[in-house]
């Protein structure tokens, strides 16, 4: 029988602030498969959990992440953002995490490679992103499970695979039919859709036969999938 992951997009957003710790154990509780996190670099070179490039949204401080040391964030945000090696040990060996790397640069993939292999977390982490740092992530470690987010339904071209070597191919679930998974599936990789927060949506998703689905609302999914299973 085919298997469908959920997985909880920054945890359980919609019960609990987005890439927090709290709000990642939430996901794990209502039936996350997978944990998807945003991680970026502190001044200081520290991988931490922060979509936005600042603390505006979240944490209502008009502070540039890319300024501010650990420390910094640790006192203005009273140790609300975890580090990434804080969110590998919570989620524990029995969850898998989908890392994102919004606007990294090659330093930061390497900085946070490895903090993924000194957490001993490397079989169950993979990256998902744009198609700059998922080369780096693949020119770092040659063994990496990447998810390619890909915006077009023209298809990669096959040099880019070849060189990027992903075992995923990730899209807006918008973009998602049974025409582009069966393609997908022919040329050997998987699919994964993003971000759908309706049953209505997620069930059409699961007709049209992806792989994955990343959702806000993942006990909405988990009941989905374990009706269907």
């Amino acid at each position: 029988m085919r298997t469908v992951t959920a997985v909880a997009h920054r945890g359980d957003p919609y019960r609990v602030r987005e890439n927090t710790l709290a709000s990642l154990r939430s996901a794990v509780e209502r039936g996350a498969d997978a944990v998807e996190i945003d991680v970026r670099l502190t001044r200081d070179g520290v991988p931490v959990l922060l979509h936005d490039d600042s603390l505006k949204r979240l944490w209502g401080h008009e502070r540039l992440l890319a300024h501010l040391t650990r420390d910094d964030l640790r006192d203005l945000t009273a140790g609300g953002v975890p580090t990434l090696r804080e969110a590998l040990d919570t989620l524990g060996d029995g969850h898998r995490v989908m890392i994102d790397l919004p606007g990294a640069t090659a330093e930061a993939v390497r900085t946070v490679v490895g903090v993924v292999h000194e957490s001993g977390a490397s079989e169950r982490a993979y990256y998902c992103g744009g198609t700059s740092a998922m080369l780096d992530v693949r020119a770092t470690d040659p063994g990496a499970e990447i998810a390619m987010t890909w915006t077009t339904l023209t298809p990669p071209r096959p040099t880019l695979l070849d060189a990027m070597k992903p075992r995923w191919l990730n899209y807006r679930f918008g973009l998602v039919s049974r025409d582009l998974t069966d393609r997908v599936h022919r040329d050997g990789l998987l699919v994964s859709a993003w971000t759908a927060d309706t049953g209505r949506t997620m069930r059409r998703l699961i007709d049209r036969g992806v792989d994955s689905i990343t959702t806000n609302r993942v006990d909405t999914l988990h009941g989905i999938l374990r009706r269907t299973r």
